[in-house]
């Protein structure tokens, strides 16, 4: 299958697709022995010879990961500023690996880490709408209504936030346990929709994405998912 040579450079680890791109225009790369520096030519990963500044490149084994992300870790793979990062929970032996999709420093759960840009885009473009579940311990005692509200949608910061679904699971007066399933991927939504409705997050866990659940992962803990998992999660 053609890939662009970009795409193809990032997927391979030689750097961001943007920092590939770079490399082409600066003619620091060649395929099959001719340099190129024009953005838009695509190669076939198992036929053409590729190399960067002199060095030969290879597609990169594509990786899939599922690690249960505890409380106080970031998912992003740049400079942190001292905070602990999901990759750092990982052994360096792998391949470099991105979060798909993002759960926020105080937010833990089920999270997947990948190479392959096409399953991450698939998993998280909004028109695919991916079903996440979450379980969610919000404080105060479910008032009649709210559900309502959460279904219908919240209005925040000119946003429209919505849940597909909303099960009240338990309650004591002072805090509700909650069952949310989403179907859009906005920044801090569950947050954000919780402190509209006067129910502020005390602890948010996401149990599953699509039919793949968090199970026995214990925070911290990760396993590589199955050809069978991967499959249904690009199908669902």
């Amino acid at each position: 299958m053609l890939v662009r040579l970009q795409k193809f450079l990032a997927e391979a680890g030689v750097g961001s697709r943007r920092a590939c791109e770079e490399f082409i225009q600066q003619g620091r790369v060649a395929v099959n022995g001719a340099i190129v520096t024009e953005l838009g030519m695509k190669v076939d990963p198992d036929v053409d010879r590729v190399s960067a500044d002199g060095k030969p490149v290879a597609a990169e084994r594509k990786v899939y990961i599922a690690i249960n992300k505890p409380v106080g870790f970031v998912c992003s793979s740049s400079d942190t500023h001292g905070l602990k990062r999901v990759l750092d929970l990982l052994p360096a032996k792998l391949p470099r690996l991105y979060t798909v999709g993002r759960l926020d420093l105080d937010s833990e759960g089920l999270l997947l880490l990948t190479n392959d840009g096409s399953f991450s885009l698939r998993l998280t473009h909004p028109r695919y709408k991916r079903p996440k579940k979450y379980r969610v311990l919000v404080a105060g005692s479910w008032r009649a209504g709210t559900t309502e509200r959460l279904l219908k949608g919240i209005i925040n910061d000119g946003e429209c936030l919505r849940a597909e679904s909303v099960t009240m699971l338990d309650t004591d007066g002072r805090t509700t346990e909650l069952e949310l399933i989403l179907r859009e991927g906005k920044n801090r939504q569950i947050r954000r929709m919780m402190v509209s409705v006067g129910h502020p997050v005390q602890r948010l866990v996401r149990v599953a994405i699509g039919e793949l659940a968090l199970q026995d992962l214990k925070p911290g803990q990760w396993r590589h998912l199955t050809d069978e998992e991967i499959q249904q999660l690009l199908h669902d």
